[in-house]
């Protein structure tokens, strides 16, 4: 465990000899050789947002304000095999999948799925699990026509207004500054 965040928790990591405790640095830092989760077979995650290109927003709502940290969004993403996002397709009346999000926590060349109640979307960078996933008849589509049908049922949101100032810079895994956020009007 990086993070508990309940009491079963603790109390198996301090009863049970199997339960190993390790660093952030240990489990997430890209220059760590033993990088834990460069060693991750799946990851699944949620997003705020997510767009036609497959970058997430874990950052942001879609209003503009700061909801958290990614708490090891992108990390995950980039170590793992298999990086599935699953969210609901809408959420409070607003389409989840947009041309362009708010914020980028993870790079779309990180995620390999997205996965929500109305169908499964495939980032067309992994052809080898669309064809899988054909053969398996689960339903298969676009993002593009997934952000179709979510937008069928909400419309078009219109975008939220930003000022200049900068309150927040998105630092991607390496350092590298990935987005920036601006206070919202």
């Amino acid at each position: 465990d990086v993070q508990c965040f309940d009491l079963r928790a603790i109390e198996s990591y301090k009863n049970n000899r199997l339960h190993q405790g390790m660093s952030a640095s240990m489990y997430g830092n890209p220059h760590n050789k033993g990088c834990v989760v460069n060693h991750l077979d799946v990851m699944i995650l949620g997003a705020t947002e997510i767009d036609i290109d497959f970058n997430v927003n874990v950052t942001t709502g879609s209003d503009g304000t700061i909801m958290g940290g990614s708490g090891g969004h992108s990390d995950t993403a980039a170590g793992a095999k298999l990086a599935i996002v699953v969210t609901q397709l809408t959420r409070s009346r607003l389409p989840i999948i947009v041309d362009k999000v708010m914020t980028a926590t993870t790079p779309g060349e990180s995620v390999d799925v997205l996965i929500t109640e109305r169908g499964i979307a495939v980032n067309p960078r992994r052809q080898d699990l669309l064809e899988k996933f054909r053969d398996l008849n689960l339903r298969v589509m676009t993002i593009q026509q997934l952000k179709e049908i979510a937008e069928g049922m909400t419309g078009i949101p219109e975008k939220t207004e930003q000022e200049e100032k900068i309150v927040a810079v998105v630092e991607y895994r390496d350092g590298t500054v990935i987005d920036i956020v601006r206070k919202v009007r």
